[in-house]
């Protein structure tokens, strides 16, 4: 029978790559720590450090047992998530990802509703292009503008967004509107570079657009950069059409150009699939989709 004490003994070495730092997390010292090791090495007859001046490297039969020690760190995670979720209340930390434009100009400024509804709830918003492995437990759930493809998720499809053109007033007032796509050449473009992370409809909007013959352009990394160069008057953006939701005043310029539809998903893993917290955020999310195709159709086209 394996020793449980050593295991999350070696695994917090493995984890910090160094006694000294593995021993004040465990609060224990330096030589009890290397006590353990060694008593572990011996049971298994192996080496599963190689030691050096900078530190601790795994061996490879110290990286499989670190692959498993992470495996079960995993499991007990989802665990205790699940018996904390078993009570009524909502509470605890839920880490979700998402794309730094969806996260920072559409989901950063509705989280104050869950909040009020579950104030002791812990969200840890990650904000990159990145796709985390849910299934690994990187994130507990996803916001993704295309449709997970890892296996054990349960998805569930959200609504479509479009890439736009806009522009604030001032600015065409200053330059004019362009009336068509020829006209783009007189106008400095504000978009993602194509080579950037990034949905793949906008890049092929944004590759199209500079067949134009575009001379002054402006790229940014992501679409909230993007949106601040728009409202302080550089150019025409091309922006995911939720942001007018929040900045009615940016005006839309020539309405035949929009890329195609991009599927907006939530996922999450089917282990978390009683988790009162994914539970109360699947409801929120849908909440505000619901509000805002209604808020869509009652609005008149213009």
């Amino acid at each position: 029978m394996m020793d449980w004490d050593k295991l999350r003994i070696f695994h917090a070495v493995a984890d910090a790559g160094s006694l000294t730092h593995a021993g004040e997390s465990l609060h224990l010292s330096q030589s009890a720590v290397s006590r353990q090791i060694r008593a572990l090495e011996e049971s298994l007859g192996s080496t599963l450090f190689h030691r050096h001046a900078r530190g601790l490297i795994l061996t490879e039969q110290g990286e499989l047992l670190f692959d498993a020690t992470s495996a079960m760190a995993r499991r007990l995670d989802t665990a205790v998530a699940r018996i904390r979720d078993s009570v009524e209340e909502v509470f605890g930390e839920l880490r979700v990802t998402t794309t730094t434009g969806f996260g920072s100009l559409w989901l950063a400024k509705r989280l104050p509703i869950l909040y009020q509804r579950y104030p002791e709830l812990k969200i840890d918003l990650m904000l990159e292009e990145q796709v985390l492995d849910l299934p690994m437990r990187e994130a507990d759930v996803a916001i993704r503008m295309k449709e997970p493809s890892q296996a054990d998720l349960i998805r569930l499809r959200l609504m479509n967004i479009k890439m736009r053109l806009y522009a604030t007033q001032p600015y065409l007032d200053a330059h004019g509107m362009p009336a068509t796509p020829e006209d783009l050449s007189t106008h400095r473009l504000i978009c993602q570079n194509t080579s950037s992370a990034q949905v793949a409809a906008g890049a092929r909007l944004v590759r199209e657009l500079m067949t134009y013959n575009i001379p002054s352009t402006l790229t940014v990394n992501n679409y909230f950069g993007v949106l601040q160069a728009v409202l302080n008057g550089l150019g025409i953006g091309v922006l995911p059409d939720y942001v007018t939701e929040d900045h009615p005043h940016l005006v839309r310029v020539l309405d035949e150009i929009e890329s195609h539809d991009v599927p907006v998903f939530l996922a999450y893993p089917e282990e978390l699939r009683a988790s009162r917290r994914i539970a109360a955020f699947r409801e929120f999310i849908t909440e505000q989709i619901m509000e805002k195709r209604q808020r869509d159709k009652d609005t008149p086209s213009m």
